[in-house]
């Protein structure tokens, strides 16, 4: 028998025994190992493909006027969120690596792939770069430079935030909400639709509202824990929050309503209906919150029957609305 064959049966051996007689946290590690996820997988995992629905905001303007804007608006409001979804991507990739310390010694982020070791540092600057210049690219390929600058901010903006202003309290609710709200700039910008003031204030407060609610989630799920990771949740109260959370939510109907008032004759009746399942979506969410979950608050919004039923049945009557 080789040197070669015999360490690797002697390694095998001691990986076997792990298993079995060791203790759990060493099985853990070995077991963990053992199935360690491939690369394409660990580069999925930290794209995160289930927050790119986020990027859906870039239709926003365009639905909210019943209108592309200009020949082949569709096709410009895809590129800019094909645009956005790159530029989301740079920014999980990066404070991935930037985090991956603090990540380690957080109860569900320790598992991300950068900081588990499943995906190397290297690997993971390199394609968040490439996703940066594909991001910023596509406002260029279609010759609109505005779209180009939203894509840009958010990016700065994202990294400005997590390398500095998440320290501030409420500062860092403001940035987190103003992500959203650049992807809904961008989509105009690409559509060559001007939002209304009243419609930009509905978004920018539905922002506002999703981030509250995250650090409420946070807070009251992990403790201390979460101080730990975030310092400035140090600041928050766990009753200030959710009460912040429903008067943002007041807020937002109060000028939803203002805004669908405004609209044009026939679908301002539709657009102010819309707003008794819109205002009870608020308050299953505002309820969904409370209940001291980890969950993520994208889970709250789109895994609960009841919510579905209230953002389906706003849907179809914001539809209505349109076509009316």
């Amino acid at each position: 028998m080789t040197a070669e064959a015999s360490a690797t049966e002697e390694s095998a051996g001691t990986s076997a025994a792990a298993m079995t007689d060791g203790p759990p946290a060493a099985r853990l590690r070995v077991a963990r190992h053992a199935r360690r996820p491939s690369w394409p997988i660990s580069v999925l995992r930290t794209a995160r493909p289930r927050q790119w629905p986020k990027n859906l905001l870039v239709f926003a303007a365009p639905l909210a006027g019943a209108t592309w804007g200009r020949a082949h608006g569709l096709s410009y409001a895809l590129v800019a969120a094909v645009a956005f979804c790159c530029a989301s991507v740079t920014v999980y990739f990066i404070n991935d690596v930037a985090d991956v310390e603090r990540d380690r010694r957080h109860p569900r982020k320790r598992y991300r792939p950068v900081a588990a070791g499943d995906l190397p540092k290297s690997h993971a600057l390199v394609i968040g770069a490439a996703c940066a210049a594909l991001g910023l690219a596509a406002g260029v390929a279609v010759s609109v430079p505005l779209l180009t600058a939203a894509v840009g901010g958010y990016m700065a903006m994202s990294f400005l935030y997590s390398w500095v202003l998440k320290h501030i309290a409420v500062v860092e609710l403001v940035f987190v909400a103003s992500g959203f709200l650049l992807r809904v700039l961008g989509g105009a910008a690409a559509t060559h639709v001007p939002p209304s003031a009243w419609f930009l204030l509905v978004c920018s407060l539905g922002a506002l509202g999703v981030a509250t609610a995250k650090r409420y989630t946070e807070l009251a799920g992990l403790g201390d824990a979460a101080i730990e990771h975030r310092p400035a949740m140090r600041w928050y109260r766990p009753t200030a929050l959710l009460a912040t959370q429903w008067v943002i939510g007041a807020m937002m109907i109060a000028a939803y309503l203002a805004w669908a008032a405004g609209e044009r004759h026939g679908a301002e009746v539709w657009h102010i209906l819309s707003a008794i399942p819109l205002a009870a979506a608020l308050v299953r969410f505002g309820v969904l919150t409370a209940r001291h979950t980890t969950a993520p608050v994208e889970d709250l919004l789109m895994r609960d029957g009841i919510m579905l039923g209230c953002e389906l049945t706003w849907l179809a009557l914001f539809v209505t609305g349109l076509q009316a």
